[in-house]
């Protein structure tokens, strides 16, 4: 039977191709150096903003280096292009965001790809609406099932993902995939702040979205295991061991000490040690957050301190258990504990991860532990760290070894301050998208035509998110 893996890995070329071998595509630029629009055509497009098509012409002027240009075009609306279903539910907008190549709505990435569309909606009134529906959708989605990391566009169907369909867990109608990771629940708080404080609106933050956020606390409060394993449990018949959980599928053993259980990564892989450092880090950026907007929204002082006691009591459970020595006399995050001083070290490309925690907002950029972190996760002492001739990056167990991620190599630059660094990465973007003029899941790090996921939005528009933020800041990288 085709594994998810391999839908992920060969979905646009069938199933045929993905039983005979990796996905190729050619390596050169476009012939002629004419650099033409990879855009689907106007009348194609799933939903068209004025102020994305005037950021879109204003950054692009700005590029000097016609290939960047032409990433930067076709990357950038990619979501909008390609991944929006924006309509009406219950008289109210209503969007479903597909990641790209699946035909499922994560909460993770549908916040991160519509992300660095925010800053423009204050001016662009078709734009807001497509957040508001966005932000009401994920509020059903967490309604529905807290724990779920992947939804359907009918909140009544049953998962049409082949790969979830003998899961042992509590299946919902309308949820497509059951895996509980601590940040489905981060990124829409984080989108939903962003968006209130770009636009002033209160229109999405209805009744239905407060009672969605009581349940993220909730539900973080359940997992901290205090009492007991708790509700959530998940086992999956799978060759691959990162599929599935141990113990009845309530993972390994932990002891309690205020930090919530993870059962997955932001990856979907299954965590080893229930803790995720960084997933819990986002969490105490998130519940801080919420607090002044369930204070600002609706006067509510009681769930705003109960947010802001949840993040000081998880703030100090990872100051207490979550970190470990490099090895060269300082201390850095580990990735993943579990309370009886058992400490993994590693980084995975997902965010959020270690290098991830300063664009998150869990930390200052400058923070010391954190860039004692970032140093070393992008090392030989990180196992997912690959450096080949095409590239160096972080991957992560996902699609396996020697598989570089784009989106690490795109994190990386944002989070520096370096004009070298910054640079390189952008060599390694242009040299990773393989002539497709598009940023993927993975490639080999010493040949990008062996890649994975042609079409994966988050990519894209982190990339155009970097791009923005460059020419913004730093022209003078882009001018050149």
């Amino acid at each position: 039977m085709i594994s998810r893996r391999d839908l992920l890995r060969f979905g646009a070329l069938g199933a045929a191709a993905a039983l005979a071998g990796p996905v190729r595509a050619v390596a050169a630029s476009p012939s002629g150096g004419s650099f033409a629009s990879r855009r689907p055509p106007p009348g194609k497009r799933k939903f068209a903003s004025p102020a994305v098509e005037t950021q879109i012409a204003q950054v692009k002027a700005r590029i000097g280096d016609p290939e960047l240009a032409w990433l930067f075009e076709n990357c950038y609306p990619n979501t909008l292009d390609t991944t929006v279903e924006a309509g009406t539910l219950d008289g109210k907008p209503d969007t479903f965001v597909i990641t790209g190549d699946i035909d499922a709505m994560w909460l993770r990435d549908s916040s991160a790809q519509v992300w660095p569309y925010v800053p423009l909606a204050a001016r662009d009134a078709p734009l807001r609406r497509l957040l508001r529906g966005l932000i009401r959708r994920q509020a059903r989605c967490i309604a529905l099932d807290p724990y779920a990391n992947a939804f359907l566009p009918d909140p009544r169907g049953r998962s049409t993902l082949s790969w979830a369909q003998a899961d042992l867990t509590e299946m919902k109608p309308g949820v497509a995939e059951r895996k509980w990771e601590i940040d489905s629940l981060c990124y829409p708080v984080r989108l939903a702040h962003a968006y209130w404080r770009a636009t002033g609106d209160r229109e999405p933050f209805d009744g239905d979205w407060r009672a969605a956020m009581r349940l993220v606390v909730a539900t973080f409060r359940a997992q901290q295991r205090k009492d007991g394993p708790g509700p959530y449990h998940f086992q999956r018949p799978s060759a691959n061991p990162t599929d599935t959980q141990f113990l009845g599928g309530y993972g390994n053993p932990t002891r309690p000490v205020g930090l919530i259980h993870a059962a997955f990564r932001p990856s979907d892989d299954a965590c080893i040690y229930p803790f995720n450092v960084p997933g819990n880090l986002f969490a105490v950026a998130a519940l801080r957050l919420l607090a002044p907007m369930a204070q600002a929204l609706y006067g509510d002082r009681a769930f705003a301190d109960e947010c802001v006691a949840l993040a000081d009591e998880v703030a100090r459970a990872a100051d207490a258990h979550g970190v470990m020595d490099d090895g060269q006399g300082g201390e850095v995050w580990a990735y993943e504990v579990d309370g009886y001083g058992n400490r993994l070290f590693m980084d995975d490309a997902n965010a959020p991860g270690l290098s991830s925690l300063a664009y998150l907002g869990c930390c200052a950029p400058d923070d010391a532990r954190y860039r004692r972190s970032r140093a070393l996760a992008w090392s030989p002492r990180n196992p997912y760290f690959f450096r080949g001739r095409a590239a160096e990056g972080i991957g992560g167990p996902h699609q396996g070894l020697r598989m570089i991620w784009p989106l690490s190599i795109t994190m990386r630059a944002l989070t520096s301050d370096d004009d070298g660094e910054i640079r390189q990465c952008l060599a390694w973007l242009k040299a990773a998208h393989a002539g497709t003029g598009f940023m993927h899941e993975a490639f080999d790090q010493d040949d990008p035509a062996k890649y994975t996921r042609p079409w994966f939005a988050w990519a894209n528009t982190l990339f155009g998110e970097l791009i923005v933020r460059l020419a913004r800041q730093r022209p003078r990288l882009l001018a050149a």
